[in-house]
């Protein structure tokens, strides 16, 4: 072969491995979206896979697999065959012993503000499935008889309670579980850059590789209407959750009054402090579900006394200042990730 001939095809394969470098990258550079409803809500995945290859079926499996074990809407769900009945139930699916030992953990930790049993007290204030009740103080001081997640026993077989009454409700803590069973199953399949959201939580692994950078997400202002939503602030995140509580939207109004769809397992009442909104960052979204839930039952000081001991924690508070405008607190691990709006509060 001349030198010649050996020029020309040397240069042939140098341009086809820069071509098919180029390709490679294109690709891996260019986002898989997929979406659908779950948990009542609606999910957004967006990752990142050289293959592109659609894992919606597979997910949509998943979340009605989750679904099938924790919500209590669906009629023969296993929690609802907990509530509705007096015996143990056996574990069919994975989910809920995996939710009631992660629960029981955020119980423990906060003392009792994020507590899952308070399902009887959801339902009579009319944020479950089940008929209000417009309960008065002498109905409150009775469901609270049954209220408290040592009620519960669970192995790695069944679920119990030791009270015919208490019932369990993970609508403070299910959708970070979900998006956590999610991104399990992403991260088996070799996706190492996503982010996954149902209903406002989720987490955000890897970086976003069409910025090159981290992947970000917006906190809703409290003025915000479900007509008219807009961000105060956005949060850079890299391998780590996020999730947002607030009570602007969700609520019940009788004989004139508001009340917040978060209940305080102890009071037995919807709570009612300066506390707008509560975003919580940690490892898992599991763990920021349920905290930014017991956060906003603690208030605003006792809040930040809990974050001061739990550096695990990230969390951004909005809360009503004494002066009537919304003020801000970010815990010091977050807040250079933090970037807020350039328009004053209202």
């Amino acid at each position: 072969m001349s030198n010649r001939t050996k020029n020309i095809l040397y240069t042939g394969i140098l341009l086809l491995s820069v071509f098919i470098v180029y390709q490679y990258r294109n690709r891996s550079q260019h986002p898989v979206f997929i979406e659908g409803k779950t948990m009542g809500t609606t999910y957004h995945i967006t990752y990142f896979d050289t293959d592109r290859r659609d894992f919606k079926l597979q997910v949509d499996s998943i979340l009605n697999g989750v679904n099938q074990a924790i919500n209590t809407y669906l009629p023969q769900s296993e929690v609802t065959r907990f509530n509705k009945g007096t015996g143990p139930v056996k574990f069919e699916l994975p989910y809920l012993q995996q939710l009631l030992e992660r629960s029981q953990e955020i119980v423990s930790a906060s003392s009792g503000a994020f507590d899952p049993t308070v399902m009887p007290l959801v339902n009579a204030w009319g944020f479950g499935p089940a008929e209000p009740l417009n309960p008065d103080n002498l109905e409150i001081d009775s469901i609270r008889e049954f209220i408290g997640f040592e009620k519960v026993g669970f192995n790695a077989d069944s679920v119990w309670k030791t009270d015919a009454r208490t019932q369990l409700d993970f609508g403070g803590i299910g959708q970070g579980y979900g998006a956590d069973v999610v991104v399990e199953f992403l991260k088996s399949k070799g996706i190492t850059d996503m982010l996954v959201e149902i209903g406002g939580e989720g987490m955000a692994v890897g970086r976003n590789r069409k910025t090159g950078r981290p992947w970000e997400i917006g906190i809703l202002d409290p003025n915000s209407t479900r007509e008219d939503q807009f961000f105060k602030a956005y949060v850079s995140l890299e391998n780590k959750s996020f999730t947002t509580s607030g009570n602007y939207f969700n609520y019940r109004e009788i004989d004139g009054k508001k009340f917040s769809h978060t209940i305080d397992p102890q009071s037995g009442y919807p709570v009612n402090n300066p506390l707008l909104s509560v975003s919580v960052f940690s490892a898992d979204a599991t763990s920021a579900d349920g905290w930014a839930t017991a956060l906003m039952v603690m208030g605003v000081e006792k809040a930040m006394e809990v974050l001061h001991h739990h550096p695990e924690l990230d969390a951004l508070l909005m809360y009503s200042g004494d002066n009537g405008l919304i003020e801000m607190f970010i815990t010091p691990g977050i807040e250079d990730q933090v970037t807020l709006k350039k328009y004053a509060w209202h």
